[in-house]
């Protein structure tokens, strides 16, 4: 996989308290849309995850929200999206939302946003997938996350240490071209493998 068409982003369901992140949510979005990728996300329409929404759509993208029927009242699902898909229950949210996308990217958020995150890193870890990982630390945000990663690495316990390679970007403008090496490299990787 060379190619990134579609990426997940998993962010808040909520602004959060630093404007900036808000910014960098609705930047992407408009970064996503002239890129011609579609937006994979959860479905709501507040928050993080509405500002990338609304501002790809905003600007042309196409968008595919993914929301677990308990959330769509909840989290208010964005109604102008070309395809939402409500799923029974958080496992099949996660599941599709992995199935759809050839990239992942985490801006600010809370336990959720994190959990999904970790996910990726986990089954990437494990070699169920080679797709690319990014997180966006406006901020600073993601620092101590990748700090703990760094030491469970030092410690021993992260066995395929390339997934923290390139994991932070520290703004938006760098997402789409870490994404772009780290699935080059991988398509390297599974060719040598393979050869």
């Amino acid at each position: 996989m060379s190619i990134i068409k579609s990426i997940c982003v998993y962010c808040g369901s909520s602004p959060g308290n630093n404007p900036r992140f808000i910014e960098a949510a609705t930047e992407f979005g408009k970064i996503l849309a002239e890129n011609r990728i579609n937006l994979v996300y959860g479905g709501g329409s507040r928050g993080m995850m509405g500002a990338v929404a609304t501002s790809a759509l905003k600007h042309g993208g196409t968008v595919t929200g993914i929301i677990p029927k308990s959330l769509v009242e909840l989290e208010h699902a964005l109604r102008s999206v070309q395809e939402m898909i409500v799923t029974e229950d958080m496992h099949e949210r996660k599941r599709l939302m992995f199935e759809h996308s050839d990239a992942f990217v985490a801006l600010p958020g809370g336990i959720g946003t994190l959990e999904e995150l970790v996910e990726q890193l986990t089954w990437a870890q494990l070699m169920h997938h080679t797709k690319p990982i990014v997180c966006c630390s406006i901020d600073g945000y993601w620092t101590p996350l990748l700090e703990t990663l760094t030491r469970m690495k030092d410690s021993g316990f992260v066995y395929n240490a390339g997934i923290l390679d390139g994991l932070i970007c520290e703004g938006v403008a760098e997402i789409l071209p870490t994404l772009k090496r780290k699935a080059a490299s991988a398509v390297r990787k599974t060719e040598a493998t393979s050869a």
